[in-house]
């Protein structure tokens, strides 16, 4: 091995020591007995872990370094025993939740449950950080959820963003003088320009989650097949973060994961957070969506240009585009709970300040130019 291979080795190592005796730390100081059991048996892994890389290093003739955990960890310790567990795990949660892929590329970690319980530590981390067991019912109640769900987020994102990139477009040609008819042609090109580029955008990125889910499910059920018993301990940690008590929620997983038809599903939805019936939605549906809601708020302003010239279809255009601003602003407020008049105002000025600036610019070429 290379000493690049040796120093990625000894890496490993340490970042498994300092998670050991950072989850150590945590368990001392949780008051929860059933957190504390948890962080204590994710501290146990991580320390599992560290063995296997020290006897990587020792097969390959190299020094194994001191068990001593890091300056830096050894500070997050002092922080979590002095003022608790939930000072110290956002930025754990964050660790783990960066770290989660970290030996998926690495061949000595192949055909071993490394990468499983890293990704299963990430996903516990989120769960507790956000609020499991705790807060489970204030995240359950109505005026914490998000009105209208994600549907109707993007779709004001999406109109918002064809309205304000085309309002832009078309004050900045029709600045610099040209005749209505060409800012319409440069208008509609604009639309279908964007309007297809984000279709693109969104199937490349929908047809990759479900690529990615398909992936992982096709590894957690070899995982299932190869290692029932380290699926049930993991599954056993999900339900005992969540408050059940550790019999209980060992009985639970037990139970679940006995059923060979039901195994992938719930280690699916429970540990990797993804459901097998959506697997991320429909990239062809994403993909029409983005194109029809961009256009939505991309015609606004390109519309006056139909009927009127230049300059009286920039003034109708802005004032069409001013009002759809301040609409889709307002509606803004519908996911972060402030005032639909400030929302809707502050959306509508910054809007047109873009539109002003791209104006003056297309004016100041077309003096240029002529």
């Amino acid at each position: 091995m290379t000493e690049d291979g040796v120093s990625r080795l000894r890496r490993n190592y340490r970042d498994e020591i300092d998670g050991a005796a950072l989850y150590r730390a945590m368990a001392d100081s949780e008051e929860s007995t059933e957190l504390a059991e948890v962080y204590r048996r994710l501290g146990a892994v991580e320390a599992r872990h560290a063995e296997f890389w020290a006897e990587r290093l020792r097969a390959q003739g190299a020094r194994v370094p001191g068990a001593r955990p890091s300056v830096r960890i050894r500070v997050m310790g002092a922080l979590a025993r002095r003022f608790g567990a939930g000072v110290v795990l956002p930025t754990v949660a964050c660790a783990e939740r960066l770290g989660r892929t970290m030996y998926d590329d690495q061949p000595e970690a192949a055909g071993t449950s490394m990468s499983t319980d890293e990704r299963s530590h990430a996903f516990l981390l989120d769960q507790i950080s956000s609020g499991v067991p705790g807060s489970s019912l204030a995240r359950l109640e109505g005026r914490h959820r998000t009105p209208g769900g994600n549907a109707v987020r993007a779709a004001v994102l999406g109109a918002n963003d064809g309205l304000l990139s085309n309002l832009s477009l078309v004050t900045g040609v029709a600045g610099s003088g040209l005749v209505g008819s060409t800012v319409l042609v440069v208008g509609l090109a604009g639309l279908l320009a964007g309007a297809f580029s984000m279709a693109l955008g969104e199937w490349v990125s929908v047809q990759s989650s479900r690529e990615l889910a398909d992936r992982q499910l096709a590894i957690e059920a070899d995982e299932i097949a190869a290692l029932p018993e380290e699926e049930v301990e993991e599954l056993r940690l999900i339900y005992q973060a969540r408050g059940l008590p550790a019999d209980e929620a060992f009985t639970v997983a037990k139970r679940l994961l006995d059923d060979p038809d039901n195994a992938l599903d719930v280690m699916a939805r429970e540990e990797l957070g993804i459901d097998p019936d959506d697997r991320g939605g429909n990239p062809w549906t994403a993909a029409l969506s983005s194109f029809l809601l961009f256009t939505v708020g991309a015609v606004i302003p390109v519309l006056p240009f139909v009927w009127l010239d230049a300059l009286p279809g920039v003034l109708v255009s802005v004032t069409a585009g001013a009002v759809g601003l301040f609409v889709l602003g307002a509606a803004t407020t519908l996911f972060t709970g402030r005032g639909a008049l400030r929302g809707g105002l502050r959306q509508m000025l910054l809007g047109l300040a873009a539109a002003a600036v791209t104006y003056g610019v297309g004016s100041l070429l077309g003096v240029a130019i002529t």
